[in-house]
């Protein structure tokens, strides 16, 4: 990993700092916003905006200001929020599910971090050591790709339309690839910002073309936006309060609960794992252990009151984000101040609808560009992980297989309303898989560098060796 420009502790001056604030925000603003519009029935993606801005500074409070990361809406929750809506008597009930699942699901995240201050966080380097783990975090990646693929290159009908799009995303993606190689000093630092603006005016080029033409299929940039602007973002508390009068009795009350904590609680034991593969990929970027300081159960803590808080005044629980990990990795500017900038920035500017509707307008073309970057990066960070490990041990090869396998392969199981993702799949047969390999091993010895278990056999692994030969 290149050495990093800024630090975790370190303070960039006064007007970087709000550059690589802008740049933090622009890296993680598509998802951010994304969810609470897949979701529907009139969601603030101002107010999501604002609650993950919320989110991240509760998160950062808890891990004492040592973690740059960023908080933003979760799409692990989009399934869980749609039966908050689905099984609610009135729109506004459906809010108060939103408040309800969102605290719920903060609330395992509490009970794991007590779990681990009392255990330790040793078990989870002989459950989930690099051998899982780095493949996992690779598949978060890869797990994207087809995301980023289909904003670069959408399926819709008509050709003109679809290579338009693929020019202003290879525009973004390679002008930003560029200046993170090329580019001097400060300029490396802010790579998503240039290659976002470059990608823009490339988009606003043929924009203009099809307004000349009347040519809808060029205008890649939708202005139309502007006539709707939210001024005040729509927090979600407002609307949650209002419905629990729409329930006729205590008892549908209760049978509603009850839908919302079978929709909300395991899919929050299947991010506890993301959440562990996240810090793990942040740890090896800032060459820190992030698990031991400043601890898993601060972590733990601050993602879930992060995103019960966040959830109060956007709905959407929210979670660490890759596209944040990333864009720390890229820019090498690791300096916690930056997220603390780009958490006031989001709580600020969710109140200025013009720059919000601005944002907004960016083509997901342009998106695409950038997220092939980010999210290729979160795959290779995942694959190097794995670059010290033998795998020419079948233990070892059997584990990364099975994940990378199941992982792109997109298996997904549901049971009800509840579903585990691929990368909730891929992790848990990871971990049974290394647990079954390693049956045969006689004494847990890490190796503290790739926290895989030294290949040391038992006395009667070796007779049977030479017995063998």
């Amino acid at each position: 990993m290149p050495k990093l420009l800024y630090n975790v502790s370190d303070k960039p001056p006064v007007g970087r700092v709000f550059i690589f604030a802008l740049q933090q925000l622009l890296a993680i603003l598509a998802a951010t916003i994304a969810v609470p519009a897949i979701v529907g029935n009139d969601m603030s993606q101002s107010a999501a905006l604002f609650g993950a801005g919320v989110g991240t500074l509760v998160y950062l409070c808890f891990t004492r200001f040592k973690s740059p990361v960023f908080l933003g809406s979760s799409f692990a929750f989009l399934g869980s929020m749609a039966s908050a809506f689905a099984g609610a008597v009135s729109m506004e009930a459906g809010y108060l599910g939103l408040l309800i699942g969102a605290i719920l699901a903060g609330l395992v995240y509490v009970v794991i971090a007590i779990i681990v201050k009392f255990a330790g966080v040793r078990w989870i380097n002989k459950v989930m050591p690099a051998v899982v783990i780095g493949p996992t975090v690779a598949i978060i990646g890869l797990s994207l790709a087809g995301n980023a693929v289909g904003d670069l290159y959408p399926s819709a009908e008509g050709a003109p339309y679809r290579y338009i799009c693929l020019i202003c995303g290879l525009v973004t993606m390679f002008v930003t690839m560029s200046v993170s190689v090329f580019a001097k000093r400060f300029l490396r630092a802010i790579p998503f910002i240039i290659g976002i603006l470059a990608g823009y005016l490339c988009a606003l080029m043929f924009t203009g073309i099809g307004y000349m033409e009347n040519s809808d299929s060029l205008k890649l940039i939708d202005f139309s936006i502007f006539k709707d602007m939210q001024w005040v973002p729509d927090f979600t508390f407002l609307k949650a309060f209002k419905g629990y009068n729409d329930f006729e009795s205590a008892k549908e009350f209760f049978e509603y609960f009850g839908t919302i904590a079978v929709a909300y609680i395991p899919v929050a034991f299947v991010c506890f794992a993301e959440h562990i593969a996240d810090h793990k990929n942040l740890s090896t970027v800032i060459d820190k252990d992030l698990l031991e300081d400043p601890g898993l159960t601060n972590t733990l803590l601050g993602d879930g009151v992060g995103s019960m808080a966040g959830a109060v005044f956007g709905g959407c629980p929210n979670t660490t984000y890759g596209e944040s990990v990333g864009c720390v990795a890229i820019s090498r500017n690791a300096s916690v101040i930056t997220i603390l900038v780009t958490a006031l920035l989001c709580i600020g500017l969710s109140f200025v609808a013009p720059f919000v509707t601005f944002l907004a307008t960016i083509p997901a073309c342009v998106m695409g560009g950038v997220c092939i970057v980010l999210y290729g990066f979160i795959a290779v960070s995942g694959l190097k992980m794995i670059q010290g490990l033998d795998l020419g041990d079948n233990r070892n090869l059997f584990v990364v297989s099975v994940i990378l396998i199941c992982g792109v392969g997109g298996l997904v199981v549901s049971f009800g309303k509840v579903t585990i993702t691929e990368v909730a799949c891929a992790l848990i047969l990871g971990i049974v898989t290394n647990l079954i390999c390693n049956i045969g091993r006689k004494r847990d010895v890490f190796d503290e560098e790739t926290g895989v278990p030294e290949d040391i056999e038992s006395e009667e692994d070796s007779n049977d060796e030479d017995n063998y030969y």
